[in-house]
């Protein structure tokens, strides 16, 4: 499933525009070019990208990796079409297309379609006799 940034295109532009222009520009530009489906960049990797050092929380904090648009960093790689797959325990993270991480499960393996292979039945009538209400079949109030 394509990760988008914004159901409104004017937003989403806009998002992209200031991706391209923040303080997390160079790191936008650098994902926008990849041709990759993924890059696993150390966080020196993505120090030099930047031309600055990564702040303490992003070393600290897991959640300040995370995939929202609500925070420059975060809309450098969302708004490039990446999302982010922490790996901090050697400094280093994954960015990858959402796309590529879906299919990284087996590649080359076809996917599993539900819908497909079990299709829903329709629901079976009550055996005839039946009489029972939804409250009487379920305790704890139907629950």
């Amino acid at each position: 499933m394509k990760q988008a940034i914004s159901a409104n295109p004017r937003q989403a532009e806009l998002r992209r525009r200031a991706a391209s222009r923040g303080k997390y520009a160079p790191l936008h530009r650098r994902l926008a070019g990849l041709t990759g489906d993924a890059w696993r960049a150390s966080f020196r990797e993505i120090e030099d990208v930047l031309g600055f050092e990564l702040p303490d929380s992003a070393r600290l904090y897991p959640a300040w990796w995370s995939n929202g648009d609500r925070h420059s960093h975060a809309l450098a790689w969302v708004a490039a079409g990446f999302r982010v797959r922490p790996v901090l325990h050697d400094e280093a993270v994954v960015f990858e297309r959402p796309d590529a991480a879906e299919s990284a499960v087996m590649p080359g393996a076809p996917r599993l379609d539900l819908d497909r292979e079990w299709p829903a039945l329709p629901g079976n009538p009550w055996p005839e006799g039946f009489t029972g209400s939804r409250e009487q079949i379920y305790e704890d109030d139907g629950r």
